[in-house]
Order: C-alpha cells, then sequence, then structure tokens
C-alpha cells in the first residue's frame, strides 16, 4: 500500500474516508487530540479545516487508501517563524484498527521522514502519549526521547496522561 502526497483538492475529495479513520482512531483509545465519541460531522470538519493548510504548504498529509477507505494517514507541520524553518512536526499518524499490525504505521513514518529530508528539514519532533502503542514504534524506529510532560493531554475517555516527547536528526540530500 503506497501513501500518497494529498494536494488540498485530494485532502477534501477523500475528507470523509479521513474523517472515518479519525473516529475509528479515537474509538480504539488513541490520543490523537479529540474526546470520545467523536462524531461523524466534528471530524468531517476537523479534516477539511487541514485543506488551507495543506493549499499554504504549511502542512503536508499522506493518506494511504484500500478500496473505498482510507487506512492511514501521517501529517508534517512546517513552522512559519524564520529561525525554525529546519525543523517539523510529526503530526497525526493514524493508522486504521483493521489495519494495524502489518506494517502501515512505520510506512507512514518513513514516508513523512524521507519526504522532511527532501525538503531540507533536518529535524523532526513529535509528541505522543507515554506507553502507548505509537510510544512503541517511534522508539523503534529510531526517534530519541527527550523526555516526559505528566498530565499533557487527556486521552479519548478524558483522563488526563503524561506525554512523551521525540526527535529526530535526518540527513537531508
Amino acid at each position: 500500500m503506497t501513501a500518497t502526497r494529498l494536494d488540498a483538492d485530494r485532502l477534501l475529495g477523500l475528507a470523509g474516508r479521513l474523517a472515518d479513520l479519525l473516529v475509528d482512531t479515537v474509538d480504539g483509545g488513541a490520543s490523537v487530540g479529540f474526546l470520545s465519541p467523536l462524531g461523524r460531522a466534528d471530524a468531517l470538519a476537523w479534516w477539511e479545516g487541514r485543506a488551507a493548510g495543506v493549499a499554504a504548504g504549511r502542512l503536508a498529509v499522506w493518506a494511504t487508501v484500500d478500496g473505498d477507505r482510507v487506512t492511514g494517514t501521517v501529517t508534517l507541520a512546517f513552522p512559519d517563524k524564520p529561525n525554525s524553518r529546519h525543523r517539523a512536526e510529526l503530526v497525526k499518524l493514524m493508522v486504521h484498527r483493521d489495519a494495524r499490525g502489518q506494517g502501515l504505521g512505520r510506512r507512514l513514518l518513513t514516508t513523512a521522514e524521507h519526504a522532511a529530508a527532501a525538503a531540507g528539514v533536518t529535524l523532526l519532533h513529535l509528541d505522543t502519549e507515554t506507553d502507548s502503542p505509537a510510544e512503541h514504534l517511534y522508539r523503534t524506529a529510531g526517534w530519541t526521547r527527550a523526555g516526559i510532560i505528566p498530565d499533557y493531554a487527556a486521552d479519548p475517555s478524558g483522563v488526563l496522561r503524561p506525554t512523551t516527547l521525540y526527535y529526530r536528526r535526518l540527513t537531508t540530500g
């Protein structure tokens, strides 16, 4: 399954399927910024709101599609300040529960890392819920743990959880 970079029009065309993925991710307990239950209309509005950032080059979004379903996505957020153009934040790496355990998360992560390096980014960073399956992915993919912040974000059920910060240095070219 190939991850395709979405332009704003393609993102809007897939927004409903991306919303379904987001709802599945939250329903599955992943801490991606939303509380459960997440309504599809709210998930759809959130994805549609990303289109302007994609069009402006502030966000780069990739998705994997299997038939009529989006099975995974990952996003890079690029800062707009002159002193931070060498870095990007990896956000919203999501894999549908039915597609997990097949290496898709790692493929999406690698896709984002390679694209960031090709764009001249030399440092990536992210935050993820401490002790989550996502943290295991980043640790085994060679990311460096920078530290833990207690009670950083609520999980989908509303319970405050610690977050682990990670970074990865990239070689460009």
